[in-house]
């Protein structure tokens, strides 16, 4: 009994040391991808913030794993609240959608703050500079001036063309 306790805290040690360092890590390659492709510091804060989440989820799983605690009555609440979550997200669908779109923005970079794009969606088309690219949406602004918020689900959904900032004149 005494050298399972042991091993517990030892493992638990490890995890904790392993959880410190993973968290250091990805903070470090998310802000370099976020410096080598330009990014804004908000998105590099918030897909840090979400990886660390992902990270203390499952070190928490992990540890308890390692105490050998029972599930029975955990998985019976997590089971619950994961069926209201699923309703509400279902109900919201987009929510969830446009943070995970977020993301692979992030990591795919298909357009970055101060290109100009156009987004094709049939007459409902919109063209405009990037000001800001959020976790939510993609804040544009038109030749007019105005601003345009653009979710990120639909961004990744339509065709994208980087317009040429640079304006040829009919002489040439």
């Amino acid at each position: 009994m005494n050298e399972l306790l042991n091993n517990n805290i030892l493992l638990t040690i490890i995890l904790v040391i392993g959880t410190f360092v993973t968290l250091q890590v990805s903070k470090y390659f998310l802000r370099k991808i976020g410096l080598t492709k330009e990014a804004n510091e908000k998105r590099v804060y918030y897909i840090s913030k979400s990886v660390n989440l992902v990270v203390l989820v499952v070190a928490v799983f992990l540890c308890a794993a390692i105490w050998s605690m029972k599930f029975d009555g955990i998985l019976i609440f997590i089971s619950s609240i994961f069926a209201v979550v699923g309703i509400a997200l279902f109900a919201q669908w987009s929510i969830l959608s446009n943070v995970t779109s977020s993301i692979i923005i992030f990591f795919t970079f298909p357009a970055k703050v101060g290109e100009s794009i156009k987004i094709l969606d049939g007459d409902n088309s919109v063209s405009g500079k990037i000001v800001e690219i959020s976790l939510f949406q993609i804040h544009m602004l038109n030749e007019e001036g105005d601003l345009i918020i653009y979710p990120n689900n639909l961004f990744m959904q339509k065709p994208i063309i980087k317009l040429n900032n640079v304006k040829s004149s009919p002489n040439d």
